[in-house]
């Protein structure tokens, strides 16, 4: 069983609002490290209705990335979060819009049978947006 996922953030209030209004996750307490190794460090974990958990962590010694927002590389290349059907899929790209977020892929059919849109979070994470295959 996968446990959690980890991004590290400079907006983490942000990056908690995000989520938590987008994929309605819900927040646990922050937790801001006492440890001298992690001086600085601070985390939200959330939580989503399947009790799949997403940790935002920021401490400011973690250097910036190399690439551009959204810019796919070798790793971790996006996290796709299954909305329910075609209309909340719909809805939710057509939100981003309004907002002013990044669009990078329309709602769209997949030939592997996901019906999925990309947005990119606050920070630049490429987020899959899906209705999962019948």
């Amino acid at each position: 069983m996968l446990e959690h996922v980890a991004i590290w953030t400079r907006n983490l209030e942000g990056m908690k609002d995000f989520y938590c209004s987008y994929f309605d996750g819900k927040a646990g307490a922050k937790y801001q490290s006492k440890s001298e190794f992690h001086t600085n460090f601070e985390s939200y974990f959330l939580t989503f209705g399947d009790g799949s958990r997403l940790e935002l962590m920021e401490m400011p010694t973690i250097p910036e990335s190399a690439y551009k927002p959204g810019q796919e590389a070798l790793g971790l290349t996006h996290i796709a979060f299954a909305v329910g059907g075609k209309d909340e899929v719909d809805a939710l790209a057509k939100r981003a819009h309004e907002e002013g977020r990044k669009v990078l892929l329309e709602p769209h059919q997949t030939g592997d049978g996901y019906y999925e849109a990309c947005i990119l979070d606050p920070d630049g994470n490429r987020v899959e947006i899906t209705k999962l295959p019948e």
